[in-house]
């Protein structure tokens, strides 16, 4: 089992279904990433051009830094 609970994870333009977005950028290459308007803090996102794992810092604006690497849990 995780260390913690596993946050939503959503890839780039996916995220939202419904209702508005926010196109922010890649803190890793720059590029265009959606996240959706429902969008919450502690939320990971994928770049769709780099594939970077990125946490959402701030819902307003909308902020994003590159997540920080879940290490395993072998059960001690």
């Amino acid at each position: 089992s995780r260390a913690g609970p596993r946050r939503a994870f959503r890839r780039g333009a996916a995220a939202g279904a419904g209702g508005g977005r926010t196109v922010v950028k890649c803190p890793e290459c720059d590029a265009d990433v959606t996240v959706g308007a429902d969008a919450v803090k502690g939320e990971i996102v994928a770049c769709p051009d780099c594939g970077a794992e990125l946490e959402v810092t701030s819902t307003g604006p909308v902020a994003l830094a590159l997540a920080p690497e879940e290490e395993e849990d072998w059960g001690e």
